[in-house]
């Protein structure tokens, strides 16, 4: 047997193999797991150069899988103006203030997450400017979908007058024939946004395409740091693998160049963003991307699509109207035909598929063009995904199950969880609540759970999203009790992670030869209340053997 390069004494090992599901003590070498048992048996394997870690107690688990963020936009975010939650015109004005000393000029100021209270009743476009009159502004939602511009904002973007946008997208029109401030979807809010480098964070999503013109030196170094700050932050909270939910050859360049500098602290994969007004042979891009990066470290192979937008702002594809609005269900970004064949397409050039599909209409049309492809190509393995799930028709959850689709949801989403009651109960309609969130009965009817944050949408931490899916309470006497179990909820953001990937024979559990990726906690996770759970904290994050993240 080989000497270990480090052991972990003394902890509440929860190994998410099925086999050996709980121990004591492991054994890390070359950057694999050696052994996993008791503190006397890694013992016989250290050697006087072996690294002796004790957890006092501690649980330990597999590092987390996060199935679903957006790496480069969280980390640029982390030093910009924080306004989460805020609905108070007097609180976003003095943290607008404080933001802008911190960042003087006159270039677009961008603040993150304020609450869509804050514009009730009231145009965006004049309260931002009564905000901040002489400098160009704009508030992104926690959401991601919508961004709110003052004046100055809109006119140096060239939307001040409107702007022609693809279906699903729209700059809203105000009764004086100017922007009213809000913009919907990518397409709208892309050239305010184009006015600040964050931006180039944002084209992976925004636009799926490559910065143009190219970025130069100093501006590179500074989306290479915006993406280190993201992974460390990442590290802090136990994540040591990201699917990343966002992407174009440029990111993952850039993450190339980290991991050249040995700076690369998580494993990341990153899709080729297809958006509806795309050509289909922009497909070769995606099969160019699988065949450049396709490692234990960075890899590609899937492509991300939108069927539809977000419940809060009503851009969610429903089956039925939103109430107070009758004949509004918003629509499909890719009409049933188009979906299918693309579905097929992307299949069979052996490319996995991860669909935001948030409305129960958006979710039929995606299970309807994966049925599609495999009546097409046959079955192809590829474990197809939906992200999200938020509204789902009873009669598509054992469709999911029938197709092996891979449910990626993210607990901190629900209501009154990761956000306020209010859009999106209110939006949903009470009738169907119990359809809402469906985390509990797609678990029950036997298909795969991949859990996540959606960050810089939620909050990134692992612990506050174990938390929000043990303790998530009914909305209604008509929902079923709609918890996961702690157990449930720990493979979801380990193992099930891995198998959503399909990495499951390299991480995921702790399992002799897999992949040295280790998290320490600062407490034992059973033997807490679950309304203590979000206040856990990561001790030590280890990625490959290497110590990535030790708490101070």
């Amino acid at each position: 047997m080989h000497r270990a390069d480090s052991i972990i004494l003394g902890g509440r090992v929860l190994t998410q193999d099925p086999g050996n599901p709980r121990a004591e003590a492991l054994a890390i070498a070359g950057g694999r797991i050696l052994a996993v048992g008791s503190d006397a048996e890694m013992r016989a394997l250290a050697g006087a150069e072996t690294e002796v870690i004790e957890a006092g107690g501690a649980t330990v688990l597999p590092g987390f899988v996060e199935s679903h963020l957006h790496l480069f936009i969280g980390g640029a975010e982390l030093d910009q103006v924080h306004l989460h939650g805020t609905a108070d015109p007097e609180t976003a004005r003095r943290k607008l203030a404080e933001g802008a000393a911190r960042s003087p000029g006159s270039g677009l100021l961008v603040a993150q997450g304020p609450g869509y209270a804050l514009f009730d009743g009231r145009v965006p476009r004049l309260l931002l400017d009564d905000l901040m009159p002489d400098r160009p502004l704009a508030l992104v939602a926690d959401d991601h979908h919508t961004v709110w511009a003052n004046t100055r904002a809109l006119e140096q973007a060239g939307v001040l007058h409107g702007r022609e946008t693809p279906d699903g997208h729209e700059v809203v029109m105000g009764d004086d024939g100017l922007a009213n401030g809000m913009l919907l979807e990518p397409e709208a809010y892309a050239p305010v946004l184009s006015l600040s480098g964050y931006y180039r964070a944002m084209q992976g999503l925004a636009v799926g395409t490559e910065p143009d013109p190219a970025p130069d030196a100093a501006q590179r170094a500074g989306d290479l740091e915006a993406l280190a700050r993201g992974l460390a932050h990442a590290n802090a909270h136990g994540v040591t693998s990201i699917v990343n939910m966002d992407g174009n050859l440029y990111t993952l360049d850039l993450l190339d160049q980290l991991r050249a500098e040995g700076r690369l602290t998580a494993r990341v994969r990153v899709p080729f963003h297809f958006l509806p007004e795309m050509d289909e042979a922009e497909l070769e891009r995606a099969s160019e991307m699988h065949a450049r990066w396709n490692d234990e470290w960075l890899a590609s192979g899937f492509v991300k699509l939108f069927m539809d937008g977000v419940i809060e702002s009503n851009t969610a594809f429903m089956k039925a109207d939103y109430p107070g609005r009758p004949g509004w269900r918003a629509h499909g970004r890719f009409s049933a035909e188009r979906f299918t064949r693309l579905a097929t397409d992307i299949d069979r050039r052996g490319l996995q598929i991860a669909v935001h599909s948030i409305g129960d209409a958006a979710t039929s049309r995606v299970l309807d063009g994966y049925a599609a492809a495999r009546a097409a190509n046959g079955d192809s393995g590829l474990r197809h995904r939906i992200e999200h799930i938020e509204v789902i028709d009873p009669a598509d959850i054992p469709r999911l199950a029938e197709l092996g689709v891979i449910a990626s949801m993210q607990p901190m989403h629900v209501p009154g969880t990761g956000f306020p009651l209010e859009p999106a109960q209110s939006a949903i309609g009470r009738a169907r609540w119990p359809d809402s969130y469906p985390v509990r009965r797609i678990k029950d009817a036997g298909i795969a759970v991949a859990l996540a944050s959606d960050w810089p949408v939620t909050d990134i931490s692992v612990m506050r999203g174990i938390h929000a899916a043990v303790t998530r309470q009914s909305w209604c006497t008509e929902q079923a009790d709609p918890r996961l179990t702690l157990a449930e909820t720990l493979e979801g953001y380990t193992l099930g992670g891995a198998f959503a990937e399909r990495t499951e024979t390299i991480k995921g559990s702790l399992t002799p030869g897999k992949l040295a990726d280790v998290i320490i906690l600062d407490t034992d996770l059973e033997a807490i209340e679950p309304a203590d759970l979000d206040r856990v904290m990561v001790r030590r994050t280890i990625c490959g053997g290497r110590t990535v993240y030790q708490q101070a």
